[in-house]
Order: structure tokens, then C-alpha cells, then sequence
């Protein structure tokens, strides 16, 4: 039985990755790189190979890969600590290496590997935010295996995570993941050090993230890894707040998702809801910035659970930018939802009454479909409120 580390209760049963929907998977660089013979090629090729198998079972699967500092430097004979431009100058080598190995290794298997680089700020803006969900979340669509990293060729100390952890945390939320692997060289928390006390107790499972929790975080661990438990800790915090479940696993042996699958050691930290209810709460404690008022039609539609297309929207109110929340309204002024506008108020303005294909030829490009996704709108209790629905995939 698993124990509650608070109170030494029986706790439910572990999650696993076979009863989540979309998976994201971290690799740190010192798992992909060996600091004398380079690239892993052989722990490369078994982890696709697993990824292949995922994606065979019907999950989507996001990898957060370090690697390009790490196999650039090998590259361009760089030791010791590099200073930021030579930090940049390996990457912009090493992110080509990195990205041909995993699309060779994808290309076995009949996937389509994608390239992903973000930087802190593309998680902090709006605008920023909402194109790269957008983009992350049509490449699963696609059948694609997006490779994410951070953009090291033009993030600076002030501007980027500057660990993987972090960013794997912000894209699970990004792309609605209800599960989190963080592949590292030890395998889960521990009340100590394990390599320097032998009687350090695992804790396999987490359901809240307490101070007394965070007080055994460490530091880093290796030259080319810059994550330790304190990131790892950070990372669970907003991976869990966002209805996704994280686990930190051993990530040295070859097929370690396989093993994390069949009951390697981990400790795993609990969602209390999943990442749809997560967001949709979210989104229900957005202060509104304009207000659309909609047709009886589209009304009829909310309660059907379909997305607010702008030929049902009949006023607008308010000055908002697309990504802002926004308050939706019947006729009769009936508060209805509360939502993401996937137009600025200028543009909703312009389409509002016209069909969806119209748009391009009102606004000059070609649009988003809906005024408001469905994923993007949290509906009033009597409506159609969905805050406890399970997440998944768009439709």
C-alpha cells in the first residue's frame, strides 16, 4: 500500500500513464549527453521506442529535451563554464544535432518530430501564450511529437527558465497534459539526500505540497544539468495546480517510461481535478474586461456544449485584446459564462453576426473559427457547467 506522507493513511492507488490522454516527458541533459562520448544514442532510441508505444495506445505525447548547450560545446571544443554568448553560440549548434536525432529516431516509427523553442517571456504574454498553445495543440492534432526547449540562442539570465523542470510544468499546462514525467538521476523524493543517507525515506506519493515538503529539496546534481529537487518541487506545484499529475522517476535505464508504466520507483504528486476543470476554475475567477451579448440561437448552443461562433454574438461591449476574458450575455442580460476571447474587441466587433467564413474576407486574415472556444469558456451552473468533466482532447 502506498502511504500518505502526512499522516501515514492508506492513500489511493498510484496514477499511471495509461489512464492519462496526453503525456509530457522532460529529459534532462545529462541523461541525453555524456560529457566524453556525447549524444546517448542507445538511451535515445529505447525512450522513442516507448514513445512510440504511447502513441500507439492512443496518448498524445510532448517531449521537453535539454541537450543543445550540452552537444554544442562538444561541437565547437568548449569546456568549463561558458559565458552567455558562448552559451548561445552552442546551443544555436547543438539544437540542430538534437533535433535530427529525434526526428531519426521518431522516423523509425512512422512520427513526425516538431520543434518547439520558448523562452520564459512566450509563457508570460498573453498573445504569446495563446499562439503557442495553439500551435503545440495542432501539431498533436497532426500526429506530431513536438520537441520543446528552451530558446538558449536568444534568452538572457533575465528572460528565461533556466531549467527544463519549469518549462515542462508550464507546457503540461499549456497543452492540457493530465500526466508529467520528469526523467532524473534519482528516482522520486526523498526526506534526504539518498546518496549521502542510507536511511533516507521514498515517498511514493504526494497529495499536497507542504512547507515541510519543499524544506527537502536539494540542490543540483551534475555539470550539464542545472535542475535539482528544488526545481523538480516548483515544478510539481504548478503542474498540479493545473489538474496535472507529476512524477520524477529514474530516467538513466533504457525504456524508463515502460518501467515508470510497470511500477519502477517514483514518487508521484497528486491532482485534485483534472486540467480541463483546472482551467475552466481559472477562467471562472477572470475579472471580464467587455461583455458579449449573444442571440438565443447561440445560447441554445452553450447549453449543447458548442464553442460561441461570432454570427451568434449581437453586441459588444468593453475593450478587450484577444486572450482576455470576457463576460457572455443573453438578451435578456443573463449572465451566462465567463471567457477567453479569441478576438480583440476592434475585430469582435467587426465579424460580430457574420458566419465563420466571412472572417477573412471582413478582418483580412483568416481567423479563429469560434469568438470563444469551448475549451476557453467556463459556463454558468445552470447552463452547462463542465468544471468537473474529465480534460483530454479538443473537439
Amino acid at each position: 500500500m502506498v502511504t500518505d506522507l502526512k499522516h501515514g493513511a492508506a492513500a489511493t492507488t498510484l496514477p499511471r500513464l495509461s489512464t492519462g490522454k496526453r503525456v509530457v516527458v522532460k529529459i534532462g541533459s545529462a541523461l541525453l549527453v555524456d560529457a566524453e562520448q556525447g549524444l546517448r544514442l542507445e538511451w535515445l532510441r529505447a525512450l522513442i521506442d516507448d514513445v512510440a508505444l504511447m502513441r500507439a495506445s492512443g496518448l498524445d505525447v510532448v517531449l521537453v529535451s535539454s541537450g543543445s548547450i550540452a552537444l554544442g560545446r562538444e561541437v565547437l571544443h568548449l569546456s568549463g563554464r561558458l559565458v552567455l554568448e558562448e552559451a548561445q553560440a552552442a546551443a544555436a549548434v547543438g539544437q540542430i544535432a538534437l533535433s535530427r536525432s529525434y526526428a531519426e529516431a521518431l522516423e523509425t516509427h512512422g512520427i513526425s518530430a516538431a520543434q518547439v523553442l520558448l523562452t520564459l517571456a512566450d509563457t508570460q504574454d498573453r498573445r504569446r501564450y495563446l499562439n503557442g498553445r495553439e500551435t503545440l495543440r495542432t501539431l498533436l492534432k497532426l500526429g506530431c511529437v513536438p520537441i520543446v526547449n528552451e530558446n538558449d540562442t536568444v534568452a538572457t539570465d533575465e528572460i528565461r527558465y533556466g531549467d527544463n523542470d519549469r518549462l515542462a510544468a508550464r507546457v503540461a499546462l499549456m497543452v492540457g497534459a493530465d500526466r508529467l514525467v520528469l526523467l532524473s538521476d534519482v528516482d522520486g523524493l526523498y526526506s534526504a539526500d539518498p546518496r549521502k543517507d542510507p536511511a533516507a525515506r521514498h515517498f511514493p506519493l504526494i497529495e499536497e505540497i507542504t512547507p515541510e515538503i519543499e524544506a527537502m529539496a536539494g540542490g543540483a546534481g551534475t555539470a550539464h544539468s542545472k535542475g535539482g529537487m528544488k526545481t523538480k518541487i516548483e515544478a510539481a506545484k504548478t503542474a498540479t495546480s493545473g489538474g496535472c499529475a507529476m512524477a520524477i522517476t529514474l530516467g538513466a535505464p533504457l525504456r524508463p517510461l515502460s518501467a515508470l508504466e510497470n511500477g519502477a520507483r517514483a514518487s508521484w504528486f497528486a491532482a485534485t481535478k483534472s486540467p480541463k476543470a483546472a482551467r475552466k476554475q481559472w477562467i471562472a475567477g477572470m475579472k471580464p474586461l467587455g461583455v458579449l451579448t449573444i442571440d438565443d440561437g447561440a445560447v441554445a448552443a452553450l447549453a449543447r456544449g458548442k464553442s460561441l461562433l461570432p454570427a451568434g454574438v449581437r453586441t459588444i461591449a468593453g475593450k478587450f485584446e484577444r486572450g482576455d476574458a470576457v463576460e457572455i450575455r443573453s438578451m435578456d442580460g443573463a449572465h451566462l459564462a465567463t471567457a477567453l476571447s479569441a478576438y480583440s474587441s476592434v475585430e469582435a466587433a467587426q465579424i460580430a453576426g457574420h458566419h465563420s467564413q466571412e472572417v477573412e474576407a471582413i478582418l483580412g486574415f483568416s481567423g479563429r473559427v469560434a469568438m470563444a472556444h469551448r475549451d476557453d469558456m467556463a459556463l454558468r451552473d445552470d447552463t452547462r457547467n463542465d468544471l468537473t468533466a474529465d480534460g483530454g482532447r479538443n473537439g
